[in-house]
């Protein structure tokens, strides 16, 4: 063996007794309680102690039931000497049953602690307390010593078998948790794939169609403004404008969609100054700060463009604030305006496209909640998805 065999812990898996089979942890506390119950029935009900030692041997009992608990405990997070120290005090509580004449539960103490310290403990602290476990039983064991012999190794062979199977079922735990990490793993990169495809046919298709949307409409204007003023060009002119302005915002929101998609999104908060830059207003962001699921940035970017666009077209000149906070499991927007005047009954208007009743149904998608309605000042939209 080597030094690390020596001072090495179980694994935490092991100790956890995670993975272990409902059928068979039923079966091991039942044989447990079954043989306690038994000890005990068979120490009290002898006729050696009066009521009051029967009462003290009770409590005692309820003591050890702690000690070991907070044993199993301790040793669970490797903690050496404080797991020495209560396995200590379950040994010096058996010495003490075995003065008061309880030998059966003081033998159960002994020979259980010595099993239990080869099961948990480090082999270099778990040999001599398993030692000493047995020692103490061999020396108040009143049979043969070939009897007390084979009892001990018995003992001895069943500790270091439950914490072989210990250490195995935690080495089959850990590699289940590395394959379904794997999986987890491979499936988000083959999503990554198809939205990388996804977008490269969006960019070849719809963003290649809006930038010659573009250059053409540029064209036009230039021409139509060569032309004589008159009513009908101005007219045409100012349709051209709107085209030219709306093809530019298409195409905007089609780089956002497709940085999405790529992963590539700048961080919502930056995104929301930018977008009151050219409004009488502020943004404001609380909570720990943190990078949020492309599906939430884009439900939170889209909510906060469709409000502006609301307080622009019913609210012009009204003051806007808002407010991004992180909070744990999701996160909280909310976009108010104070001033101007708006019509409460107008809430899925936008000229993007997106009314307010469109990303409440987007942010419900995602097991999120949008309100909108007139607030003490002004008008609020209110949104929270999980993030």
């Amino acid at each position: 063996m080597t030094r690390a065999t020596w001072t090495s812990w179980p694994s935490r898996e092991a100790l956890s007794r995670q993975g272990r089979t409902r059928p068979r942890a039923v079966i091991a506390w039942s044989v447990r309680a079954l043989l306690l119950a038994l000890v005990l029935w068979g120490t009290f009900t002898a006729g050696k102690f009066g009521p009051w030692e029967v009462a003290v041997g009770l409590l005692g009992v309820l003591g050890c039931a702690w000690t070991a608990w907070a044993f199993f405990r301790t040793s669970l997070e490797h903690r050496l000497w404080p797991s020495l120290g209560l396995m200590g005090l379950l040994m010096a509580a058996a010495f003490g049953a075995q003065q008061a004449g309880a030998g059966v539960p003081a033998v159960v103490l002994w020979c259980g602690c010595a099993v239990t310290a080869l099961e948990r403990l480090p082999l270099s602290a778990a040999v001599p307390a398993t030692a000493v476990g047995l020692a103490a039983y061999a020396v108040v064991n009143t049979d043969g010593w070939m009897t007390t012999a084979l009892t001990t190794g018995g003992l001895c062979l069943a500790g270091y078998v439950l914490r072989l199977d210990a250490e195995a079922r935690g080495s089959a735990l850990r590699l289940l948790v590395q394959e379904r990490a794997a999986r987890a793993a491979e499936a988000e990169s083959a999503a990554l794939n198809e939205r990388s495809r996804i977008a490269r046919e969006i960019h070849d298709v719809l963003a290649h169609s809006l930038s010659a949307q573009l250059v053409h409409l540029e064209a036009a204007r230039l021409l139509i403004e060569r032309e004589p003023s008159g009513e009908f060009r101005d007219q045409v002119l100012e349709r051209v404008v709107a085209a030219r302005s709306m093809a530019r915002e298409g195409l905007a929101e089609t780089r956002q969609a497709l940085s999405a998609l790529r992963g590539e999104v700048a961080p919502v908060e930056d995104f929301l100054r930018q977008l009151v830059t050219a409004e009488p207003g502020e943004v404001t962001v609380a909570g720990e700060q943190r990078l949020l699921t492309a599906e939430a940035s884009q439900t939170v970017r889209r909510v906060a463009q469709e409000a502006l666009t609301n307080v622009r077209k019913h609210a012009p000149g009204a003051t806007v604030l808002v407010r991004l906070e992180y909070l744990p499991g999701e996160v909280a927007l909310e976009v108010r305006d104070r001033g101007g005047h708006r019509p409460v009954d107008e809430l899925a208007v936008s000229g993007s496209g997106y009314g307010l009743l469109g990303m409440r149904e987007r942010a419900e998608l995602l097991g999120g909640t949008l309100e909108a309605g007139p607030g003490e000042e002004g008008f609020v939209v209110s949104l929270r998805v999980p993030a």
